[in-house]
């Protein structure tokens, strides 16, 4: 029996291994993000940095083991066989879930999953344990106070991380301005050493009392003299700022650099908790087992998980070098910090989301209030703030996304909050503060204008409407996870094992495959937004056939499935043909906006000419993508309603037509892949006459209507089917002419 649970304690630690790579990659964002959207310094200056403040961090990161040993559930009331089958349960659904959430590239919460799973695969037990034993409550069970307090804070986090964000990236704007170097000679002293003793203050005066390496004597004396050593502090560091500032030194960069080790230093501190916690939990449980003579994994209660843990350092270090070597090597922690260095972007580009109604109703609100606010504020206050707002004057570093004022701030607050929840031993979401920080500061730098509000927006309701996905679907997996354990034993527990980890080499394998395909586009749209692009009305020109050449690829599967399935009744292929239409139109919205962005930093009026044909061009091949969409939609209602089919006449004339269309389509495609416009005349004149002909069909139609021939619904579903013909072969002629021109000009 004790060999089984060794085994299950190794299988812990595999896993926790697994987790830490996982959860790495997730996490990267939380201090990554500022230094490279500002370039603040090469990326292997930034990770080494980040490096070493992890190395610190985990140290200081014993007290909040406590979480994973006592924080959710009650020990005492639960026996070893049972807090294992909890341990195991978490591990299995972290890995998988934190994965998936990577995969996608949103950054997700590390804490929210760990909690929630704890809290899952507690109530899965607990709800078994009451059935059994009616003596017992869930609140004797479940840690119902410090589970309530741990996700409260949780999820007030996010409000008061974007609240103190706005604030206060808003007055230090109103300080410095975007062109902040006229500035710094009366401010970046007290800015700096203000910086410098918030991190200080909460990275070691608080962080001190959990680490393994100081004796309690040198902690009672630091706790002592707080109140001298912060003033002390504060005026060394403004001196010292002070001094480096006259000395040339850009005193920001050097924040951004204090601020990225501090907050990586608070991530371990505060994070490791989750992915080491659960593995040391059942590691001293398995101690206390075997130490413990004449105990049975039924029969001995966990008491002891209710004193503080006493991490080896040993563990600590292990997980350190594990989490630095993800951190430099992962591919997904690059796709994650990316999207939330987008997110924050100070200027237009390629959005990464798409509009919805909510972000368009927050955006109206924040315009009306925006105008309420402008109607009482005096003109002359309103001229000077504008002063402080002159995006035209930023200074940012090449390819940078913000400056390094906001890149300060971000840190600088990130870290001072995180370190906060640490002291408190309350395991704040560091993805939360971090991420709401970036947005907080980014809404105050106005780097949400009217023309990408909404897409920034949406990505913001997106990554939080992820977490509470995440903390669902950790609460749900794990206590189902825990029941089959529980019930399934041994068989169960590798049948599962044996699950996560095809789950995570299939991730992969997925994760390669679309990383693999973005390259080439993620180069071309590089070249597309560089201004050191050495042709760029050649790169765009090919952009934009690409792009065109791909949604004709696309029209022309989806039309023939459309029809084929129409005519044949197929309600299955119809299906199909929705969910293809619908992704390509969200593909074609984000292209449209990547093609406007690069029209706007294009300047010779040669280059912008070829910008209005790129949209008409666009808006036509958009157009007969939508034409196909409006013969979809009815055609896919009709027949799954199962209403009166088309009539083999009917059946015939629609095939007849959409043979000839599919033709013309595919001649459209050669034509514009080829650039050879020579027979352009013959094909609009094949397209005149295919019109006509589409014209006499719905001549026929409305006659057999007129004399109760046909069926109502089926003769309107058929009618705009022909309209729509003819709307889509009028689109292509006119794409083709555009296309032309876009050539010839």
């Amino acid at each position: 029996m004790e060999t089984f649970y060794l085994i299950i304690v190794v299988i812990l630690f595999m896993l926790a291994i697994f987790d830490l790579i996982v959860g790495v990659s997730n996490d990267a964002v939380n201090f990554l993000n500022s230094a490279i959207g500002a370039k603040a310094a090469s990326f292997k200056t930034i990770m080494v940095i980040a490096a070493l403040g992890i190395f610190v961090g985990a140290t200081f990161s014993n007290g909040m083991m406590d979480i994973a040993r006592h924080g959710i559930y009650q020990p005492e009331y639960f026996y070893f066989e049972e807090i294992m089958c909890i341990l195991l349960a978490v591990m299995l659904t972290d890995v998988v879930l934190l994965d998936f959430f990577n995969s996608l590239g949103l950054p997700t919460s590390t804490t929210v999953s760990m909690v929630f799973e704890l809290l899952g695969g507690t109530f899965a037990l607990a709800l078994l344990k009451t059935t059994n034993d009616p003596s017992l409550d869930m609140s004797q069970l479940i840690n119902t106070d410090k589970a309530l307090s741990v996700i409260m804070a949780i999820f007030v986090s996010v409000a008061i991380a974007f609240f103190f964000g706005l604030v206060v990236q808003y007055i230090s704007r109103m300080i410095f301005s975007f062109s902040y170097q006229k500035k710094l000679k009366y401010f970046i002293g007290v800015f700096g050493g203000f910086s410098a003793t918030a991190i200080i203050y909460y990275m070691f005066l608080k962080g001190l009392k959990d680490a393994t390496f100081i004796t309690s004597e040198a902690k009672l004396w630091v706790n002592g003299h707080i109140s001298i050593l912060v003033p002390l502090f504060f005026i060394a560091s403004t001196l010292l700022m002070q001094m480096l500032h006259w000395m040339k030194v850009n005193v920001f960069r050097i924040i951004v650099f204090l601020g990225t080790f501090a907050l990586a230093l608070a991530f371990a501190g505060n994070d490791l908790v989750n992915f080491i916690g659960v593995p040391l939990a059942g590691y001293s449980s398995y101690l206390d087992f075997i130490n413990t003579p004449g105990a049975t994994p039924d029969t001995l209660l966990m008491t002891s998980l209710t004193g503080s843990a006493n991490t080896p350092w040993y563990f600590l270090v292990g997980a350190g070098v594990i989490m630095v070597v993800t951190l430099v090597r992962s591919k997904k922690a690059q796709a994650v910090v990316k999207t939330s260095v987008d997110l924050s972007r100070q200027d237009e580009g390629e959005e990464s989301f798409g509009s919805t109604p909510m972000a368009r109703s927050l955006v109206r609100v924040g315009l009306l209030f925006s105008g309420n606010v402008n109607k009482i504020v005096p003109e002359s206050a309103k001229q000077w703030i504008e002063t402080r707002f002159r995006k035209e004057d930023a200074i940012l570093a090449n390819g940078a996304a913000f400056d390094l004022v906001r890149a300060s701030v971000n840190l600088v607050l990130a870290g001072s909050l995180i370190a906060l929840g640490t002291s408190l031993k309350l395991p704040l979401s560091t993805t939360y503060v971090t991420f709401m920080v970036a947005m907080g500061t980014s809404l105050a730098d106005r780097a949400w204008s009217r023309d990408s509000a909404v897409y920034r927006i949406t990505g913001v309701l997106s990554v939080i409407g992820g977490w509470f996905i995440t903390a669902g679907a950790a609460f749900t997996i794990c206590m189902i996870f825990t029941a089959i354990i529980h019930y399934g034993g041994a068989v169960a527990i590798f049948v599962m094992i044996f699950i996560a980890v095809f789950l995570l080499v299939r991730s992969q394998i997925i994760y390669k495959k679309k990383n693999q395909k973005e390259k080439n586009s993620m180069l071309q749209h590089k070249e597309l937004f560089s201004n050191t692009t050495k042709d760029p009305l050649t790169v765009f020109r090919e952009y934009t056939y690409q792009q065109i050449d791909k949604l004709m690829g696309v029209s022309i599967e989806t039309f023939d499935l459309t029809i084929s399935s129409f005519i044949k009744d197929n309600l299955r292929g119809l299906r199909q043909a929705s969910g293809k239409i619908k992704f390509a139109k969200q593909h074609m919205k984000q292209v449209r906006r990547v093609g406007t962005v690069a029209v706007s930093n294009m300047e010779n009026s040669v280059t912008f000419e070829k910008g209005l044909f790129y949209q008409q061009g666009s808006s036509f091949a958009t157009e007969v993508l939508y034409s196909i969409s409006r013969i979809c939609e009815p055609c896919y209602e009709h027949v799954d309603n199962n209403f009166t089919p088309l009539r083999d006449q009917q059946k015939d004339e629609l095939k007849g037509v959409s043979d000839q269309i599919l033709a013309l389509m595919k001649q459209g495609r050669e034509i514009m892949f080829a650039k050879n416009y020579d027979h352009f005349d013959d094909y609009q004149m094949a397209a005149e006459s295919l019109n006509k002909q589409l014209g006499a069909l719905r001549r026929e139609e409305l006659t057999r209507i007129r004399q109760q021939k046909d069926s109502i619904k089926m003769s309107m579903v058929y009618l705009t089917t022909i309209q729509e013909l003819q709307s889509m072969v009028s689109n292509l002629t006119n794409l083709l002419k555009v296309c032309k021109r876009f050539q010839d000009l």
